[in-house]
């Protein structure tokens, strides 16, 4: 029997192949190209065809093949899309290039929507006022007017979702509903329940966002309800202690019916935070609508407010929220949940793991993995699982702390030591902080793509290998480096194979970027075993290509260019919060999603079910422990990489490292001040770079001496005093 992802995947094809047959006439491909003044280098270019192959294409001599011929087809959709024939002439309509269906445990995924080819009736539309907006006097259904647009921004408008991936649902003290959406628009919504919500999103909304990924799928709209809009609804502002828990509202509520008698489905979660209704796809239509509900916690404060204010996002109007959120699905993608969900989520709309293609034998269009991407779930490894992973079921004792021997500890630096008397007199200490390091470690990094092989019988290391080898690193003495000429003091700098510094004295589990530092340094290595993936390949480039270009713009907004340096970019930093509210919380987004999504490659139970049994997230292909290590084992050896040049170019060492913040003892209170810069004031090549894109650091705080001897003093021990120095004032106690 077929499951319903193959049923899907079947359906898919079938529509793949028919956008793939419905081509224009030639003259209408050569006018469409000539109406977006594209020329025909440019298409070749894009299609990795001949220009010659796309002349022909004009004149009929030749048809293109596939798979440039899909491709050629999704172009020519989107200019007729922008471009029409005069009516007496007009094509019809071109059938849209169909994603392959989602794997995830979502409901079930259909292609993006057809474009329309007549604008759907929406409801009246109002410039965002300061305040709540009364009911609109237009009557319901009228045309709406359209938002003033530049010719850029128009132009690359999908007209299936001209009013932005989403929008803010608020309720008047009338009664009346509005969708906030981006752009400054207001549209009415006449619905007065849920599923008349949804049915609106769908019929007249034109919300969503197009694919990413020309194999992956368009995502749905997101409604964000306020609590006035809630109580609208006849929904509850909060949760009771038992719903909380359970995460959903009762079958019983009368919401929950009013959505089964009006034939909507929901997901296995039911209604609650991140609510998810959909109906059947209807032809090549999607339907699916995503509710966030605010009240209810459904943003994280940590991750897109900010912790000093709780209430900031409840307590926001919903045009500035909407723009809040807008502008993280335009820069990184459309919400899904926390961002660490929307991060890993995003891996997956730049790495799709299907396609529809052809089968030569039958003629059929079939699903076919990507080879550049996780398709599917493989066996695991016992040392790179977590404790309560079922496949360690009755290997330990139930409370056995498991040794490096046993478990693959690639974890970030928690570091510290005693300051030296000569570093006792500086009066500061400073802490400069590494730009999203963790998806700075991402890119580039060759991690692997298939099930694991086992080598045993003391195989060779081999650096182009992604995964965790066994291997004796207690021989590698840093003291014994020498660095442009130069011997570094190893006492004080932590070992780069253990995050809290601890030089290795047994075989333990590393992964293949902390194994090849190890021969990087000059050090020979002899693993015992190996666990291996053989099929390799740079995944996480977009993902992290896409997630620096939304940091640097946004840091760009806020006065921080890649240009600035030295003294300019500290104090472009310093008051960057103050030049606009909205994107100091995108920094805090964008940074929380690079974060958070290489943390859930090994996602742990949640206490779902019982220790040693399956859980949820073990069924998600991008359940990826061996990733999540190579990323973290490449983020700290990388950042040891830096403090041995730093060491060796100015005899400067750190007394604290906590995950990508490094505690320098200063003469000053600035960076400026420690961080080493040659002759003609630049920074010595391979050290510490102040400056905006990943992988720089900026300026974390400052603190005295004093202060550290005190902390000290006071809890009996040398403990790690990284993340409490977080002000740039030495004088503002321990930070905030």
């Amino acid at each position: 029997m077929s499951t319903e992802n193959e049923l899907f995947s079947a359906v898919d094809a079938l529509l793949e192949q028919v956008a793939q047959d419905d081509l224009p006439p030639p003259a209408e491909r050569k006018r469409l190209r000539e109406a977006a003044g594209l020329s025909q280098a440019q298409i070749a270019t894009a299609l990795n065809a001949r220009r010659e192959a796309v002349g022909n294409w004009e004149t009929g001599k030749t048809e293109p093949r596939p798979p440039k011929r899909a491709a050629y087809a999704r172009l020519l959709e989107g200019l007729a899309a922008r471009f029409p024939a005069p009516a007496a002439d007009a094509p019809a309509a071109l059938a849209p290039v169909v994603p392959e269906a989602s794997t995830g445990p979502v409901p079930p995924p259909a292609p993006a929507a057809e474009t329309p080819t007549s604008p759907a009736p929406a409801a009246a539309v109002r410039p965002a006022p300061a305040a709540k907006p009364a009911a609109s006097s237009r009557r319901p259904g009228a045309k709406k007017a359209v938002a003033k647009q530049t010719t850029a921004s128009a132009a690359a408008v999908d007209p299936r979702f001209e009013n932005g991936p989403l929008a803010v649902i608020d309720a008047d003290a009338d009664g009346q509903v509005s969708a906030y959406c981006v752009g400054g628009l207001v549209l009415d919504v006449p619905a007065k329940t849920i599923p008349a919500l949804v049915d609106w999103t769908l019929a007249e909304g034109r919300l969503g966002q197009a694919r990413l990924h020309r194999n992956g799928r368009d995502a749905d709209p997101i409604l964000v309800l306020t609590a006035a809009a809630l109580e609208r609804f006849g929904l509850p502002v909060a949760l009771s202690e038992e719903e909380r828990r359970a995460g959903r509202l009762p079958a019983g509520h009368k919401v929950v019916k009013q959505i089964e008698r009006a034939g909507l489905q929901m997901t296995q979660r039911g209604f609650g935070p991140w609510a998810r209704l959909y109906r059947d796809p209807e032809g090549s239509r999607r339907r699916c609508v995503q509710l966030c509900v605010l009240p209810w916690h459904a943003l994280d404060v940590r991750e897109w407010g900010r912790k000093d204010d709780p209430e900031l996002l409840l307590t926001m109007h919903p045009a500035d929220l909407v723009q809040y959120l807008g502008l993280y699905a335009a820069r990184v993608m459309t919400p899904r949940g926390s961002t660490a969900t929307t991060g890993l989520e995003l891996m997956t709309a730049l790495r799709p793991p299907t396609r529809a293609e052809k089968n030569p034998a039958t003629g059929e269009f079939e699903r076919a993995y990507n080879e550049d991407a996780l398709t599917q779930l493989y066996p695991v490894v016992p040392c790179e699982v977590p404790d309560e992973h079922p496949i360690l079921k009755g290997r330990f004792a139930r409370h056995h702390l498991r040794t490096p021997a046993e478990m693959l500890m690639e974890e970030p630096y928690d570091w510290c030591r005693p300051l030296t008397d000569e570093e006792c007199a500086n009066p500061y200490l400073v802490v400069v902080d590494l730009n999203m390091s963790f998806a700075a470690a991402a890119n580039g990094l060759t991690v692997g793509l298939n099930g694991p092989t086992h080598l045993t019988g003391n195989p060779q290391f081999d650096p182009a290998l992604p995964g965790s080898w066994l291997v004796d690193l207690s021989h590698v003495d840093l003291s014994r480096v020498r660095i442009n000429g130069r011997t570094v003091d190893g006492s004080r700098l932590p070992s780069p194979f253990t995050p809290k510094g601890d030089h290795p004295e047994d075989p333990a589990w590393y992964a293949t970027p902390t194994v090849a530092y190890a021969v990087e340094l000059g050090f020979d290595v002899a693993p015992i075993e190996a666990y291996v993936r053989t099929q390799t390949g740079r995944y996480l480039d977009p993902w992290y290509k896409r997630l620096r270009d939304a940091y640097v713009a946004t840091m760009a907004d806020m006065g921080v260019t890649t240009d600035l340096q030295g003294q300019e970019f500290l104090e472009a930093m310093a008051r960057r919060n103050q030049v606009d509210p909205t994107m100091a919380l995108l920094e805090t987004a964008i940074k929380a999603t690079a974060k958070g999504a290489i943390g859930k490659l090994r996602q742990r139970s949640r206490g779902q079910v019982p220790y040693y049994e399956p859980y949820p997230a073990l069924n998600r292909e991008t359940w990826r422990p061996d990733i999540r290590a190579a990323v973290l084992g490449n983020q700290r050896t990388g950042l040891h990489r830096k403090l041995m040049k730093t060491a060796a170019a100015a005899d400067l060492y750190p007394v604290a490292i906590g995950t990508d913040a490094i505690v320098y003892p200063s003469p000053g209170p600035s960076p400026l001040d420690v961080l080493p810069h040659t002759p003609e004031s630049k920074p010595v090549p391979g050290t510490f770079r102040l400056g905006v894109s990943p992988g720089m650091v900026k300026h974390q705080g400052t603190q005295t001496v004093l202060w550290a001897e005190q902390q000290f003093e006071e809890r009996g021990e040398v403990f790690n005093i990284s993340n409490l120095i977080k002000t740039a004032d030495p004088t503002a106690g321990e930070g905030e």
